[in-house]
């Protein structure tokens, strides 16, 4: 079969539909689609962090007409972080361990997009209750698999509330779950039987998103990884089964290991193909906080670079197809990938109830290319080949 390579280009997203839903969307989207045209308002918790703050950015960049609302505990920086972003942005004090707290920055609110992590060893959905409860639209960035599907828990109070949510819609989880199941759907669609995905990252230093992403790593070194072998889960050890992975022009060769993330898991369980891709909390932060200020300088010899691929093999054709999305900073790499999530929950395109990226009742088959469109903006390089 012959080589196609397509390139997608970011574009200026359209305002939100004001056209009624589709059949298959309940009164609540419909109501949320149809409200008056006063300026949408998104409270980002966590958004004095660098995640949280260049979600802020992505938001205020791809929709200048929001009202966005930084949540965090640091006034100080939260007013910083809201003046860059212009005068409907504004700074709310709300600490994410404290319900009422919570209910009261989510009231006049229309998405709440939670980034205060690190997720690992989380025990409660504070944030995703207090949405519940006050029936506010919800995403987060979560990259740990247990906490994830905790958060599915909650899916038939979601439900019967009439409220959207999606888990793990970041960049990597979160794009990358729409790209697995982008393949899969391409694959399928030409009578192809997927038999395994894979999944490889590649991050200079922190990617600029810095002691998040460490905690983040650390914590993840001490989780057995869940993988899947011919249908049947298998655990193996954290950072084990090296590969030596081309990531291409700009890259080349990086050795890859094993680690524990949400996506293995979701895409085999939604998608149904086999996947392969410090145990004190408190420990592991001090650690960051000693390790970070070394981290931040290799950081500036290292670069910020982030790279992901999502790999799927086709046993019946024995062919390749590859997902390609060269990002520079990883930071910046994220805000714009829960930006694009925040405005398709925002625009109607999720059903009531908590989803996984690539479940086609949170992102629609046919919203996947605008989303992928938005993600991609400062993309160095992104491309599909088949």
């Amino acid at each position: 079969m012959g080589a196609m390579g397509i390139v997608v280009r970011a574009c200026a997203p359209p305002a939100p539909a004001a056209a009624a839903p589709s059949g298959s969307r309940d009164a609540a989207q419909a109501q949320r689609r149809s409200k008056p045209s006063r300026t949408a308002r998104v409270l980002v918790l966590g958004g004095t962090g660098r995640v949280g703050g260049s979600t802020a950015t992505a938001l205020s960049r791809l929709r200048p007409d929001l009202g966005i609302l930084v949540g965090g505990r640091n006034r100080e920086k939260g007013e910083s972080v809201a003046a860059k972003l212009g005068g409907q942005s504004e700074f709310v004090h709300v600490d994410t361990r404290d319900a009422g707290m919570l209910e009261q920055a989510l009231q006049g609110v229309d998405l709440v997009v939670h980034t205060a992590g690190p997720f690992q060893r989380a025990e409660e959905c504070t944030v995703l209750q207090a949405a519940i409860s006050t029936k506010t639209p919800y995403i987060d960035v979560c990259d740990d698999t247990d906490y994830s599907w905790r958060t599915k828990g909650f899916h038939e109070q979601a439900k019967a509330a009439g409220v959207p949510a999606i888990t793990t819609a970041g960049i990597y989880p979160g794009v990358s779950n729409v790209m697995a199941a982008e393949l899969v759907h391409a694959a399928r669609s030409e009578n192809g039987e997927p038999e395994r995905l894979r999944f490889f990252y590649y991050t200079a230093g922190t990617g600029g998103a810095g002691p998040t992403i460490l905690a983040t790593s650390f914590l993840l070194l001490g989780e057995d990884v869940i993988a899947y072998n011919k249908g049947e889960e298998i655990k193996l050890k954290p950072y084990s089964g090296a590969l030596n992975i081309d990531f291409g022009k700009g890259v080349r060769k990086k050795n890859v290991y094993l680690l524990n993330l949400p996506e293995v898991k979701s895409a085999f369980k939604i998608l149904g193909v086999p996947t392969e891709f410090l145990r004190d909390r408190n420990k592991v932060q001090k650690l960051v906080q000693s390790v970070d200020p070394l981290v931040r300088a290799v950081d500036g010899i290292a670069g910020r670079a982030c790279l992901y691929e999502s790999r799927l093999g086709l046993f019946k054709w024995r062919i390749l197809l590859d997902y390609l999305l060269i990002k520079s900073y990883l930071c910046k790499s994220v805000g714009f990938a829960t930006a694009a999530f925040a405005l398709a929950v925002l625009e109607g395109n999720t059903q009531p109830g908590v989803w996984f990226p690539e479940e086609p009742e949170g992102i629609p088959i046919e919203a996947r290319k605008l989303l992928l469109e938005r993600a991609s903006q400062g993309t160095s390089n992104f491309v599909m080949n088949k």
